[in-house]
């Protein structure tokens, strides 16, 4: 028969307790029903920590009632201790476990290892013992899975059951890979039991962080393939806008092309002088002609502007008829010698003995006055690169 606890009757009083007294009233209780140094030391932090708490009220209940509500309550609290530690040991082991090299056994030299599981694989694992050595163990297909008993042989189990966080024990011998080939392994089924418990925990936590860096690196391949697009893009739409400017810039030269057909520049001017009251020209004059002629012949869109005057010798009407006369004589010969269309001929104009050169009271001004002057006009709009004369040169030759 089970002897009872020797509980002691009275229960404390939360409201005027001495936390000395308290201490070591409830430490002699551990030792007269014979609890172990770790759960009296876990009672003991617990008192401490949780003073204020109702856990006091949970032990006054044990106390009143002499029954093994608090040692029910004291063995969970170890299990969640063991439970908390153990989460805490296999966290370290994930985030460090890469630091740890796996060491290679001698092949065919037989092996004992214990220690935590901390990684799985389809018919392996890694082994990490109480010095942070790894080891991988395969699992041979006659292999000995089972749990520890003190009747007898334990209970066999799957190679599945064995998880990460699974404190167990390894029997074998090295292979050529330099693992260890288990023939035997052997854990308890409450350590099993807390490593499915956090495995339950962990596992989808897990699961949903590959999930998100997964997210993560799927996201990351479409930016750069957006940007690589978007780049792309933005070259297109260079291209286009430079397409874009180019033909804008050919509009407009077009278009100030057409506003210039009708402008019309001096490309040239020549002159050729007369005798005393005659239009005939002299073979120097034409001479001149020729030049202007061929001149005239090489350009697009050119028109020749005529012009005859006259010194101030006789009557101003008779002057104005002979410069009229002196025009045209100019005319007929390029039209008749060297065919210029007559579209590109404007009407000759005789301006008689006004517009003079230079002065009529001399010989000299008057052999200048007498005189016909024969310009070369070109489209600005048509000849694009025309040479565009001085102002002094390029008047209207009304002189």
């Amino acid at each position: 028969m089970r002897q009872e606890r020797n509980w002691p009757k009275t229960p404390i009083s939360l409201t005027s307790y001495d936390p000395q007294i308290l201490r070591t009233r409830f430490t002699d209780n551990c030792r007269k029903n014979k609890l172990s140094l770790t759960t009296h030391f876990l009672i003991w932090y617990v008192l401490g920590v949780l003073s204020q708490s109702d856990f006091f009220n949970q032990y006054n209940q044990a106390l009143s009632s002499r029954s093994y509500i608090m040692l029910r309550k004291i063995n969970g609290i170890r299990f969640s201790a063991s439970l908390l530690a153990l989460s805490m040991i296999f966290g370290i082991a994930t985030v460090f476990g890469q630091d740890n090299q796996v060491r290679s056994l001698a092949n065919g030299q037989k092996y004992k290892i214990e220690g935590v599981v901390v990684a799985t694989d389809a018919n392996s694992f890694l082994v990490r013992d109480e010095t942070g050595n790894d080891t991988k163990v395969i699992i041979s297909p006659n292999a000995s899975i089972k749990s520890n008993s003190f009747w007898g042989s334990g209970d066999s189990f799957p190679a599945t059951s064995i998880i990460r966080g699974l404190n167990l024990k390894v029997e074998g011998r090295g292979d050529s890979s330099g693992a260890l080939a288990a023939t035997k392994i052997r854990f308890d089924k409450s350590d099993l039991e807390t490593a499915q418990s956090i495995d339950t925990r962990v596992a989808p936590a897990e699961e949903r962080i590959t999930a998100t860096e997964q997210n993560a690196e799927r996201m990351s391949g479409q930016i750069d393939e957006l940007m690589a697009i978007s780049n792309a893009a933005k070259g297109g739409a260079k291209a286009a806008q430079d397409t874009a400017d180019a033909a804008v810039a050919g509009v407009n030269a077009t278009n100030r092309r057409i506003s210039a057909i009708d402008d019309f520049v001096v490309q040239s001017s020549s002159t050729v002088n007369f005798k005393v009251n005659s239009y005939k020209l002299s073979n120097e004059a034409k001479s001149e002609l020729d030049g202007v002629a061929a001149t005239a012949l090489t350009l697009r869109g050119y028109v020749l502007e005529v012009t005859g005057f006259a010194s101030a010798d006789g009557s101003a009407q008779k002057n104005k008829v002979l410069s009229e006369r002196r025009a045209q004589a100019v005319i007929d010969y390029l039209v008749t010698t060297h065919n210029i269309p007559l579209r590109r001929i404007g009407r000759g104009y005789g301006y008689g003995e006004t517009n003079a050169v230079a002065d009529n009271s001399t010989l000299e001004g008057r052999q200048q006055n007498r005189r016909v002057e024969v310009k070369v006009l070109v489209s600005r709009g048509i000849n694009q690169n025309v040479e565009v004369r001085s102002t002094a040169d390029a008047d209207d030759g009304t002189r």
